[in-house]
């Protein structure tokens, strides 16, 4: 799966046009290196989201093409979601 539908199929990010655009800013790391939007996520990835005020760093659990609001969550763990001071 991409990485943009997978941000936007967990809600990560709400949507997918903005993961598509946090990406090719070079925000997100899979596994330590910087993904594009169309780079292919697997169980077991793990994510770095530099997105807004916060880093979140997060594990793939589940892959699924649709994923209702209750579901979605189920996705991916939070490893760490730390508050970035700096400005950007």
């Amino acid at each position: 799966m991409r990485l943009d539908k997978f941000l936007k199929v967990s809600r990560l990010i709400k949507r997918r046009t903005v993961a598509k655009e946090v990406a090719e800013k070079g925000r997100i790391a899979i596994n330590g290196v910087v993904a594009k939007p169309g780079t292919n996520v697997k169980v077991g990835d793990e994510l770095v989201i530099r997105f807004g005020p916060k880093t979140v760093t997060a594990k793939i659990d589940r892959l699924e093409e649709n994923a209702r609001k209750e579901a979605a969550a189920e996705m991916y763990t939070i490893i760490s979601e730390v508050r970035n001071n700096e400005e950007n």
